[in-house]
């Protein structure tokens, strides 16, 4: 096997080692969402450095989500950030050692995105254990950037049901619809006519052979 020459091994290898680094920052999921729908968010934390994550902080942009619900996470408390009435932010601090250097964590939170969003930022900053921070809030492309989460126009005629979920509009609200209920009913119309027609052609037999 051909041998890689040194300076292009080298390279690669950094190469390899930049990217791994790149993406390797706080995340939220799904990556895209509906307008006016109610979401469940993943906040992925991976841990970069020789030092434990101990805080994580992410703020909320009001005018594109509304966050309202928070799951409980062993090893970490949570405190609320607001603006007003409105809760604008969330401070997860480990009660333990927080993730080490191998390690990351996810931290789950619901909230319903605004009908006229069209993409949701959320700036994160990542505090270790010898007090150094990291702020994720770089534009896309940028050394660290902020986790950004689509939002997709909700379709037209849609409704949100009970829990927020957008529907496409029913069937039988369309004048298509209507068209298509009187198509599947012809078969049952053609049956009783066929059946009508039977029982006057034995009426009019029996009558004959009277």
């Amino acid at each position: 096997m051909k041998k890689l020459p040194f300076t292009f091994g080298l390279v690669l290898l950094l190469s390899l080692l930049l990217s791994g680094l790149a993406s390797a920052h706080v995340t939220v999921e799904p990556k895209e969402t509906t307008q006016g729908s109610y979401e469940k968010f993943t906040v992925r934390v991976p841990s970069e450095k020789n030092e434990p994550t101990v805080k994580v902080e992410v703020k909320f942009p009001l005018d594109a989500v509304t966050v309202s619900r928070f799951e409980p996470k062993p090893g970490w408390k949570y405190e609320l950030t607001k603006e007003g009435d409105k809760i604008s932010g969330v401070i997860w601090t480990a009660t333990g050692e927080g993730l080490g250097p191998t390690e990351f964590g996810e931290f789950y939170m619901q909230g319903k995105v605004a009908d006229t969003a069209t993409a949701i930022t959320w700036k994160a900053y990542q505090t270790y254990k010898d007090g150094s921070v990291v702020e994720w809030v770089g534009a896309e492309g940028s050394d660290k950037p902020a986790s950004v989460t689509k939002v997709n126009a909700k379709p037209a005629g849609a409704a949100a049901d009970s829990h927020g979920h957008t529907a496409a509009p029913s069937a039988g609200d369309s004048p298509a619809a209507a068209s298509t209920d009187g198509a599947s009913n012809t078969p049952l119309y053609l049956s009783i006519a066929a059946v009508v027609l039977s029982a006057a052609s034995l009426l009019v037999s029996l009558v004959r052979k009277k």
